[in-house]
């Protein structure tokens, strides 16, 4: 077993291995040394009576997540070994594989304040002194890419990403990679990029060679990492940052536009202030609108219409603001679909969010406003989803399906 143990150990070494065993995941070696210290477990060992006995500790498999939780947020990686077989019709030893690895980029299952926050991995890939960057939220799918012209620029934008972690596929300047050692972005490696039809799809809006390449380097990451479709992943969208107000990650840290400077936290800073959305989608949005405000001015205007249009009426505004009330995550209940590790309680959470399209759509019908008139002709009940769903599945499923 230990071998077997080894050879998986030996090609995640930079991650702790997460090896199953019946009801427990069991941690070997300097793992268990390590994870032992910090997740607070107890350390115990295999082999008692060698002369080297094996260090060891476990976690049970039902409570796993809150210990994966525990490393993902200090910057490790975690590698899933599952048994691939039923241990009782195994002959010899049972076959197991790494089905999963989570990495601070690529954690999905985000809950409470972090649901209303994005949690980007990105790329970088650098070439004659022009950087090009990309980017994702695996959790909803968002997938953009930009090039700026110096090393500075490119940290910059990074930083206030506040991406955890940050994919490369070879040497990058002393200056980027002391910057990023300094923030605890966690640098991945990923040495070869594919060429396959999901990234052909993905980039196939591209112009920019350099970008077309980044955006591969990073959807090869998560190809390799994640092992499963990534088809909530949509076509990678260009940006120029000089569409927006440039200002340098110091002064948004300075000025409190998202994290409080005393206590890191979310309270008391400018998003606080002005977020009263209703749901989790629209406060991410508004602090993507407070992180990059806009310079156009048929675009600010444009904005401003639609504000002031919910302004001069009160009544409609208000019946909008109830209909998204019972409006759940779709972003992210997307992204589970297409991952596989959607459950019955979340499909329960799409058809009641769906349900709301035809009421919200009959509101901004009574507004009467050409302001609005475009994207009440992209709102889409998906009938079809939501009357399935409902024959399907009960008004309260249990969490599992076992």
């Amino acid at each position: 077993m230990m071998e077997q143990y080894q050879k998986v150990k030996d090609q995640y070494p930079d991650a702790f291995l997460f090896y199953r065993l019946g009801d427990f995941y069991e941690l070997f070696n300097d793992d268990a040394v390590k994870g032992a210290q910090l997740l607070e477990l107890t350390l115990t060992t295999r082999k008692h009576s060698a002369k080297n006995p094996i260090p060891m500790c476990g976690v049970p498999h039902r409570a796993v997540n809150n210990y994966i939780d525990i490393l993902i947020d200090k910057g490790y990686k975690v590698a899933i070994c599952e048994q691939m077989e039923d241990p009782k019709k195994a002959k010899g030893m049972v076959k197991r594989a790494v089905t999963r690895l989570i990495t601070p980029g690529t954690q999905m299952d985000l809950n409470g304040e972090q649901a209303r926050d994005n949690n980007y991995l990105a790329a970088i890939s650098g070439q004659n002194g022009v950087f090009s960057i990309a980017y994702t939220d695996l959790s909803t799918g968002e997938l953009k890419t930009t090039s700026l012209n110096n090393a500075n620029d490119a940290v910059n934008e990074l930083v206030n990403l506040q991406s955890k972690e940050v994919v490369v596929d070879g040497e990058l300047p002393a200056e980027i990679t002391t910057q990023f050692k300094q923030r605890n972005i966690l640098q991945s490696h990923q040495p070869t990029v594919l060429k396959n039809a999901e990234i052909s799809y993905l980039t196939q809006d591209l112009d920019d060679q350099a970008q077309q390449h980044v955006v591969a380097l990073l959807v090869s990451y998560l190809l390799t990492t994640q092992k499963r479709s990534l088809a909530h992943l949509q076509k990678a969208i260009a940006y120029q940052p000089s569409s927006f107000m440039k200002i340098d990650h110091y002064s948004k840290t300075n000025l409190e536009l998202m994290r409080n400077m005393r206590s890191g936290k979310r309270q008391g800073t400018l998003a606080w202030l002005l977020d009263e959305t209703k749901t989790a989608m629209g406060s991410r949005l508004l602090k993507r609108w407070i992180d990059r405000p806009l310079i156009n001015q048929n675009a600010i205007s444009e904005r401003q219409d639609k504000v002031q249009e919910l302004l001069d009426h009160y009544f409609e505004r208000s019946n909008l603001q109830q209909e998204l009330i019972k409006v759940y995550d779709l972003e992210r209940l997307a992204g589970r679909v297409a991952y596989g590790s959607v459950n019955g309680r979340d499909l329960i959470q799409l058809k009641t969010s769906l349900k709301q399209v035809p009421k919200i759509k009959y509101v901004l019908e009574t507004l009467d406003s050409p302001v609005f008139e475009e994207l009440q002709k992209q709102l889409d009940p998906l009938d079809d989803v939501a009357d399935l769903i409902d024959q399907s599945i009960v008004e309260e499923p249990p969490i599992a399906v076992t």
